[in-house]
């Protein structure tokens, strides 16, 4: 009896540890449904960490690869980069959207459309060096032109 109880505790303890280790939420995923032959789309979707942490990265079966981007306007002509990473600071929302920070899945295995998930792999890590990966699945939705055209702005 006294060994059940001592697994008991030690898996309640484990499931604790787990729990504390979450520190990324995310919210409202979607990746742009491409238009036919585009070998590359963009995922979106607002990410909070209760620490400050940072995306370093992101892995989808879908996808040879899969970069954090940035998106910005320079003397009128939009360019997108990859960046090392994207800092979350502590308890704020940060939102990868059209026109800003986003996902850029390079090399799509094969086509996706409107209505599809798309699995995706995100990879934290804190200032600790403590690594944490969030299994994110995101819907494939149309690309509302009007809206990604206000977000560059």
């Amino acid at each position: 009896m006294k060994s059940v109880i001592m697994a008991l505790s030690t898996a309640l303890a484990l499931l604790c540890a787990a729990a504390a280790c979450a520190q990324v939420t995310v919210g409202n995923p979607w990746v742009r449904a491409p238009v036919p032959g585009q070998p590359a789309v963009g995922a979106y979707m607002e990410i909070t960490s209760a620490r400050t942490s940072y995306l370093i990265g992101c892995k989808s079966p879908l996808s040879r690869s899969a970069e954090v981007h940035e998106t910005t306007m320079e003397s009128g002509v939009m360019k997108m980069r990859p960046v090392k990473a994207i800092e979350l600071p502590a308890r704020q929302t940060i939102e990868l959207k059209p026109g800003g920070y986003h996902i850029m899945l390079v090399g799509l295995k094969q086509p996706i459309k409107e209505g599809d998930t798309v699995p995706l792999t995100l990879i934290f890590e804190s200032k600790d060096k403590t690594r944490e990966t969030v299994e994110v699945k995101a819907p494939v939705r149309a690309f509302d032109a009007a809206q990604g055209m206000q977000n560059m702005h």
